[in-house]
Formats: structure tokens, C-alpha cells, sequence
């Protein structure tokens, strides 16, 4: 790409759809070619069924705008503006990560890799190890850190918005909920107005407290835990766990073999217990 190209306006005889990658309530994702590299764009559908949240999930993936960093899904150009055959309300230029998703690491669903290929006797997932999860974890937690320095919430931290590298490196995407610390702030806001994953989200903002980075902090937790089990947090009604979740301090369960089985496993599971508590600092 060109070293000074604008972010927030797009070239768009450069800009060449090749294949979709993934739909959602709020658009969809294509590979693409920009400016002769391979990319993803993200159109954000103005024919939404909530056309505010559309807005507001559009504005909130360009919270990391003009930020670099290598475990944070790099945002090239972004526009309102577009072509007239395009029924879409913004248009998001990303850098392309393989299509494979952390979520499809630990579940094995959709996976694209080598290390979760089929092996030829049926058995086309291969389990997470310790040290894989280790690794990922130290790259959420430094794209964690930085999003943080920068005073941005990601709030909807889970596997399946966390991208893998085909040099097997997490990065940290799909902003659509997140917020700046000083626009929660001054315009009063008490919840990521975007929602987020319920299993992920953190007991303040269900309650309907003021948002902090102590949010990402709690669903990071689910996340690793989610890496260290290999299971899905919660089974059972979604009003249920919700309530749960607050009112009796309900959590994934740590007593799991893995958590035995070794020192790393006991540390692991202090870490994710010190994560998820109430007062985490």
C-alpha cells in the first residue's frame, strides 16, 4: 500500500471485491484488492433493521483509526461516501488476516490452518495446547494494553473476534461495540450501546454501570478460559445466566482437569479467577 495513504478517504477505482468472507446483522465482510493489496472490507448495510446501531457500530470500528499495532486489526481507509450501486452506509477498509478466527482454533469450526487440518482418519481437530493458549493469550493481553494506553474499550472481546495470522499471531478486530474512555465519559454512558456477547460480558454492564476497561479485562478471562477448557462457557437459558452472572456470581466452572494437572494449569486458573472476580483492579 501507498506509505501515505489517507484513512478516511477510499480510492475506490483501487478497490477490487474478490469473495465474501462473513455477514452479519450489520453488513458484510469481503476479501478484497486495494491499491494492489490483498485486504478485507467491511460494508455496514444503510437497510439495517436498527439503522441507529448501524451508525453507532460503523463510527465504533473507527475508534482505532491511525493506530498501529501488531496484536489490533490494522484499519486502512474508511468512507460515508459510496458508489451509487452500493446500498451501504459505510464503507471500512481493514488489512486481510486469514480467515480463521480463534473461535475456530479452540471449536475447530471453519478452520483454515495447518495445525487444525484434517488428518485423513476423520479427526479434523486437533486439541489446543497449553502453550499455544499461553502464546495467544500474551498477544490479546498486549493488544489489550495497548487499545487501553489509547483509552479505547473493546467490549465485545471473544474467540471469534480475535483473528490468527498465517504466522499463527492474534490480532484483536471487529470494534463495532467499543468506546473511548473520554466519550463514555463526558456524554454520560453506561453501557456499550451495541450490546455485545452476553456469555462475555462483563457483571457491571449488565447491570448497568458505567463502563471501564475492567470490561475487556473480564472477557479476556472467559476468553482464556474458553482456550485452557476447550468448552462453551455456559449451557442453559440466556435470561437464566444473565441473571446468574449478577445476581449469584455464576462463572465458568475451574475444576477441570487442566487446572490439576500441573503448576501452569494452577496458575492459569488464578489468573482467570483474578480476572473475572467483581473487584478486579
Amino acid at each position: 500500500l501507498p506509505p501515505r495513504l489517507a484513512w478516511c478517504t477510499i480510492d475506490w477505482d483501487q478497490l477490487r471485491l474478490l469473495q465474501p468472507l462473513g455477514s452479519g446483522g450489520f453488513g458484510s465482510v469481503y476479501k478484497a484488492i486495494y491499491h494492489g493489496a490483498t485486504v478485507a472490507v467491511k460494508q455496514v448495510k444503510k437497510c439495517s433493521k436498527n439503522h441507529l446501531a448501524s451508525r453507532q457500530s460503523f463510527w465504533a470500528e473507527l475508534n482505532v483509526a491511525c493506530l498501529d499495532h501488531n496484536n489490533v486489526v490494522h484499519v486502512i481507509a474508511a468512507s460515508t461516501c459510496t458508489p451509487a450501486n452500493q446500498d451501504s452506509l459505510g464503507t471500512i477498509i481493514m488489512e486481510y488476516v486469514a480467515n480463521s478466527t480463534l473461535h475456530h482454533v479452540i471449536y475447530g469450526t471453519g478452520s483454515m490452518t495447518a495445525k487444525r487440518k484434517n488428518d485423513g482418519f476423520g479427526c479434523g481437530h486437533m486439541s489446543l495446547s497449553i502453550a499455544q493458549a499461553l502464546n495467544y493469550s500474551c498477544d490479546i493481553v498486549a493488544g489489550l494494553i495497548f487499545l487501553h494506553s489509547q483509552l479505547i474499550m473493546h467490549l465485545d472481546l471473544k474467540p471469534a473476534n480475535i483473528f490468527i495470522t498465517e504466522q499463527n499471531v492474534c490480532k484483536i478486530g471487529d470494534f463495532g461495540c467499543s468506546q473511548k474512555l473520554e466519550d463514555a465519559a463526558l456524554s454520560g454512558l453506561q453501557r456499550c450501546q451495541q450490546g455485545g456477547t452476553y456469555t462475555h460480558r462483563a457483571p457491571e454492564l449488565l447491570k448497568g454501570e458505567r463502563v471501564t476497561p475492567k470490561a475487556d479485562i473480564y472477557s479476556f478471562a472467559i476468553t482464556l478460559w474458553q482456550m485452557v477448557t476447550q468448552q462453551e462457557p455456559y449451557v442453559g437459558e440466556r435470561q437464566y445466566i444473565l441473571y446468574s452472572v449478577v445476581a449469584n456470581n455464576l462463572r465458568p466452572s475451574l475444576t477441570a482437569a487442566v487446572f490439576r494437572e500441573s503448576v501452569t494449569g494452577q496458575r492459569l486458573e488464578n489468573t482467570i479467577g483474578s480476572c473475572w472476580r467483581l473487584n478486579v483492579a
